[in-house]
C-alpha cells in the first residue's frame, strides 16, 4: 500500500503551503544521504520526502492527490474521458465527477498476460500526456531547485597586478572549503576592474546539503600598485622620465601603454611637471564606456654625477636667465 504523502512530511491534510515547505526542509535535512552516510535506508527515505514535496508543494497536483490518492496522475487522466471503445457502463459518477472503475488495461493496450510486445505503462501514459517525465518533470525539477536552499556562499580576496586589472587576464585563487580541503579555481579578470570591486563566481561556493544549487564565491579584487602608473577613473597617469637635453631641445620618446608602445613628442623647452595627453590609451573601452586617456607627467632626470665643466655650463645658463622660477610661489 502506497505511503501517504502527508504522513511522510508529518503534516496534517489541511496544512498550509508554508507549513509543507517548512516540513520538507526539516525532513530533507533529517534524511539526506550525505548527512547519514552510515544509514543505508536514508536514500530511500530522502527520495520519498522529495516525491511527497513534489506533489504537495504544487497546488494543482495536491488537489489531484487529495482526490485520487497516489495514483492521481493516471486517474486524473482517465477522468477526462475513456480510451476509444470504452462503454459508459465502465464509468460511474460521484460527488464532483466520474471515477475510473474495472477497466482491464491489459485487454485495452495489450499489456502483460502473454500479449507480447505491448507498450509499457509509462509509454502509454506518455502517449496520453500523462506522467513519466517530459515537460512536467522538467518543470518539477526546476521548481524543486528554486525552492531548495542553496549552498553557502564563500568570500575571498585575490591580488592582481595593476596591468591585469587594466587590460584583463586570468589568474588562480586557492580556496579553503568548509570541510578543510583546498581547491584551486581559475578566475577571469575583466578589463578595467577597479580595486575593491567584487566578482561573483556562480555555483563555485559550497554545495547544498539538501540537493539544491551550490552557493557562489564573492571575490574581492585587490589591485597591486605599479612603480610608474596610477589610475584616475578611466584615465591612466604615468611618470615619464626624460633627460635634460631631451627637455631642452625636444625629442620623440617611446611610452608603454595597455595597447602597446606609442611614440610621444616632447616639445622643446619642456619643464618637469608638464602633462602630455595621449588620447584613447588609458583603460580600454567596453560596451558601456569609451577608452580613457594616458596622461604623461614629465620628470627631468639629471645625470647622477656632473663634471666641473658641466656644472660651470649650467651655472652660466642660469645666469643668462636670471628670473627665478619660484618668483610667484606663495602659501
Amino acid at each position: 500500500m502506497a505511503a501517504d504523502y502527508y504522513s511522510i512530511l508529518d503534516v496534517p491534510r489541511d496544512a498550509s503551503q508554508a507549513d509543507i515547505q517548512k516540513a520538507y526542509r526539516k525532513k530533507a535535512r533529517e534524511h539526506h544521504p550525505d548527512l547519514n552516510p552510515d544509514d543505508e535506508g536514508a536514500k530511500d527515505r530522502f527520495q520519498n520526502v522529495q516525491r511527497a514535496f513534489d506533489v504537495l508543494g504544487d497546488a494543482e497536483q495536491r488537489k489531484l492527490y487529495d482526490r485520487y490518492g497516489p495514483d492521481f496522475e493516471q486517474m486524473a487522466h482517465f477522468q477526462e474521458g475513456a480510451p476509444g471503445g470504452g462503454s459508459r457502463s465502465q464509468w460511474r459518477t460521484g460527488g464532483g465527477g466520474g471515477q475510473y472503475e474495472d477497466i482491464d488495461l491489459s485487454s485495452i493496450f495489450g499489456m502483460g498476460g502473454g500479449g507480447g510486445g505491448g507498450a509499457g505503462f509509462e509509454d502509454i501514459l506518455r502517449q496520453f500526456g500523462g506522467g513519466g517525465g517530459g515537460a512536467t518533470g522538467g518543470r518539477r525539477r526546476r521548481r524543486r531547485q528554486a525552492e531548495t536552499p542553496k549552498g553557502q556562499n564563500l568570500e575571498a580576496e585575490v591580488n592582481v597586478p595593476f596591468t591585469m586589472a587594466v587590460a584583463g587576464g586570468k589568474t588562480d585563487i586557492s580556496l579553503r572549503r568548509g570541510d578543510g580541503s583546498t581547491e584551486t579555481i581559475a578566475v577571469t579578470v575583466p578589463a578595467g576592474i577597479e580595486d575593491g570591486k567584487k566578482l561573483r563566481l556562480s555555483g563555485k561556493g559550497e554545495p547544498s546539503p539538501y540537493g539544491g544549487a551550490s552557493g557562489d564565491i564573492l571575490l574581492t579584487i585587490r589591485v597591486q600598485p605599479h612603480p610608474f602608473f596610477t589610475r584616475e577613473g578611466e584615465n591612466l597617469q604615468v611618470r615619464l622620465p626624460i633627460t635634460l637635453p631631451e627637455a631642452a631641445a625636444g625629442a620623440k620618446v617611446d611610452v608603454p601603454t595597455p595597447g602597446g608602445t606609442v611614440t610621444l613628442s616632447i616639445p622643446p623647452g619642456t619643464s618637469s611637471g608638464k602633462k602630455l595627453r595621449i588620447k584613447g590609451h588609458g583603460v580600454p573601452a567596453t560596451k558601456k564606456r569609451p577608452a580613457g586617456d594616458l596622461v604623461a607627467t614629465v620628470e627631468i632626470i639629471l645625470p647622477p654625477e656632473l663634471t666641473d665643466k658641466e656644472k660651470e655650463n649650467l651655472a652660466a645658463l642660469s645666469d643668462k636667465y636670471a628670473t627665478s622660477p619660484r618668483a610667484d610661489l606663495r602659501f
